[in-house]
């Protein structure tokens, strides 16, 4: 067991040399006290999709989460599948989180997937699309427009379109091409009038071009046509001399996973770089097909991409909704939600003559907050790194950059301050899943700006969310950091949910200044005392804060943890909980993705509660709430509860103070939490189920609205006094 003076000690004075992880866990649990990582995230994409079948949301918001569920299903195959298959080829077929080998759970994904995808379809057919057509959007098809209409549609094909379409004859001459992953496709079987053969030719849908192509209102009702739609209906144009016989669309998903070994190259950006280039040619794994796809042209196909029956998914309707992406963004607010503004942090408010405040004298007079998207990115870490830049007394600023946007101010902030003499550090992750070219480029712009750019340390990818300012104050110098749980990217700041917290904390300064020298050096190995830091001592500080809740419930005393995290997978976390509760500590997880912890099995888990909410915005702060006796211990960072986030990246929870940031971050919780806000429940079966309307048949609290209310309300409350 875990000596008590250990426990009590403060988190960053303990040595965590000292705690043994194997010791607080009971070897009575049970074998089978996981849920399945892939099938909980399939899941997690059908909470998606239940979005989509509302019909209480607005129509282009439905229209919307159905690109989404697309968009997540695609990078789903293109990683998690494909590991699998990877694994299972190479013979590495470790078994899974559950214990099974991984051509069973392949088959398991396969039937969820193939049933996921018909219901997708079937959303958009039956549901999203004739929602829309009662809204006044209407996606027509070629056949029910009139001559006159087909005549401008021809003019705008020949104009626009056929010049850059690239048809692929398949013969002996010409060998079958290939097929790029994620591409719109048209198969097509052609009779030579000539000789009377039959043949095949493929036919790239062009992604530069609008996927919808608008036609003229009709008695007020806006119209598009699919543009594989307008293509195969010209086909005669394509091929002169030829009868077309018949026509498909066809799309093919690749692994696209990328795999480099640190330790075997001197120059990452050119590994990384040769690995981009292989990504294009990776296996194929998924075959999506419409579901009038004769056989001839299936066994073509499926010939010619080396691809198993299991991996074809023929479907009705349109494939690649992806492109409702663009249909959403029509220019309709009411059939959207209606809109949040995002508010100034009170601290960060101009002054009375509306002059723009001095972050860095706000941050002195104590710890900020910032909630985003409810509180401005703009008017926060944005201003706070441009009045970096161009302030004479600032000496330095570090940074991590793990995604960023590709007009980035934070990045045009850092050259700022490179090119005004200033020291600056950019440790940019580029091996940041399909950001790795964006982050490539930014990377060498920082470069020839005179950034000191680091890429963090071998076998570990930094995730971390941190920013340190150096300010010579009255000749001494002084640290001001923010941390925070989302990237530093302006544009998915406005739809992702997140913390940030900025302070003058000394010991914070030199926890970040001691992190910060280790990224740029060799090794995370030191202690912080502010901190928690993956990959050594966040798993073990999260074990000894619950272990230390556990020991209080079993004293008599109240004790509780709350943890909000995207992914809640990892084994020593999941059990620490699970004898947790068994000892009577009440425990809320709150997760928006996959969770592999089974909750309210009696004698493992009566005392967990999992709920998962999904909305306008993409819920992604991570919070670590521990009761502690009455003095709560609360943090926030860039963590989920995943084997990768706990030992193969670096990771930082701060721990918030300000008994202000405290209640307000409770307060979330319960909110959370409570029976009245809508959200999902969590079963011990591993079946999510949606609980959005009460009782009384009305709609249950919406958090993210009560929120942006509450945040208002606050910002007014405080403005008076």
């Amino acid at each position: 067991m875990i000596e008590p003076e250990v426990l009590d000690a403060g988190l960053g004075d303990a040595d965590d040399d000292d705690f043994d992880m194997t010791e607080a866990f009971d070897s009575q649990l049970p074998d089978h006290r996981y849920l399945d990582r892939e099938v909980s995230w399939l899941a997690f994409n059908q909470r998606v999709l239940e979005l989509a079948e509302d019909p209480n949301l607005p129509v282009l918001e439905r229209a919307n989460f159905l690109a989404i569920f697309a968009s997540n299903l695609d990078e789903f195959f293109m990683v998690r599948v494909a590991g699998l298959k990877r694994r299972i080829v190479t013979g590495l077929a470790v078994p899974t989180n559950v214990g099974r080998v991984p051509v069973d759970v392949l088959a398991d994904i396969s039937a969820e997937a193939h049933r996921l995808q018909l219901r997708h379809a079937d959303a958009w057919m039956k549901g999203v699309r004739p929602a829309m057509a009662d809204a006044g959007i209407e996606v027509v098809s070629y056949d029910a427009l009139d001559g006159d209409e087909r005549q401008r549609l021809y003019d705008y094909f020949q104009s626009q379109v056929f010049p850059v379409l690239m048809p692929l004859a398949v013969d002996p001459a010409h060998p079958f091409p290939y097929i790029s992953g994620l591409s719109l496709n048209l198969a097509i079987r052609i009779r030579n009038a000539r000789t009377g053969r039959q043949e095949f030719a493929r036919l790239k849908v062009p992604p530069m071009l609008p996927r919808f192509v608008e036609l003229p209102p009709a008695d007020g009702v806006a119209r598009y046509l699919p543009l594989e739609d307008l293509i195969s209906s010209h086909l005669d144009d394509l091929f002169p001399g030829m009868e077309v016989l018949d026509h498909h669309a066809f799309r093919l998903t690749r692994n696209e996973d990328v795999v480099i070994e640190e330790d075997e190259t001197e120059n990452l950006i050119q590994a990384l770089e040769a690995e981009l280039l292989r990504r294009r040619f990776g296996p194929p794994i998924r075959l999506e097909i419409t579901d009038d796809m004769d056989e001839v042209t299936l066994d073509l196909l499926l010939k010619e991409l080396d691809i198993t029956q299991q991996e074809v998914y023929r479907l009705p309707g349109p494939l690649d909704l992806r492109g409702l992406f663009d249909l959403s963004r029509i220019d309709r607010p009411d059939l959207r939600y209606k809109p949040h503004v995002p508010t100034t942090a009170l601290a960060f408010q101009p002054g009375d003559n509306n002059e723009r405040p001095d972050v860095f004298a706000a941050i002195r007079k104590g710890d900020v907050m910032v909630h985003h998207p409810y509180e401005s990115f703009a008017t926060s870490v944005q201003a706070f790194l441009e009045q970096a830049a161009k302030d004479p007394h600032v000496l330095a600023i570090k940074q991590t950059l793990y995604r960023t946007s590709g007009d980035s101010p934070i990045v045009e902030a850092l050259i700022d301050a490179a090119e005004a003499g200033k020291q600056v550090l950019a440790l940019v992750e580029i091996k940041a899943r399909f950001d790795e070219a964006n982050n490539i480029v930014w990377a060498r712009k920082l470069e020839k700006a005179g950034v000191h750019v680091v890429y963090g340390l071998v076998g570990l990818k930094t995730h971390c969310k941190l920013a340190l300012v150096i300010r010579q104050e009255g000749g001494v110098l002084r640290s001001y950091s923010h941390i925070g749980t989302g990237n530093y990217n302006p544009k998915t700041s406005r739809i992702y949910e997140d913390f940030g917290l900025f302070t003058a904390d000394d010991q914070v300064g030199r926890d970040l200044t001691r992190l910060f020298n280790e990224l740029s050096g060799y090794a995370i190995e030191k202690k912080f005392k502010r901190l928690l830091v993956a990959p050594l001592h966040l798993r073990k500080g999260l074990l000894r804060l619950i272990e230390k809740e556990r020991r209080n419930a079993l004293a008599g005393k109240p004790a509780s943890v709350r943890i909000k995290v995207n992914s809640m997978v990892d084994e020593l976390i999941i059990d620490a909980l699970y004898r947790a509760s068994q000892d009577g500590v009440k425990i809320e997880v709150w997760v928006r993705g996959i969770c592999s912890l089974k909750p309210g099995v009696p004698g493992l888990s009566e005392n967990i509660t999992v709920r998962s909410i999904l909305g306008r915005y993409l819920e992604h702060s991570r919070i670590f709430a521990f009761h502690n006796d009455g003095d709560p211990q609360i943090y926030i960072g860039s963590a989920d509860m995943m084997h990768r986030n706990l030992d193969r990246r670096v990771e930082a929870l701060v721990r918030v103070n300000a008994p202000a940031h405290l209640r307000e971050l409770d307060e979330l919780f319960t909110l959370a939490m409570s029976d009245t806000t809508s959200s999902w429940h969590l079963g011990p079966d591993g079946e999510w189920v949606r609980h959005n309307i009460g009782e009384d048949g009305k709609p249950l609290t919406d958090l993210q609205d009560r929120t942006m209310a509450n945040v208002q309300r606050r910002r007014r409350a405080r403005a008076v006094r």
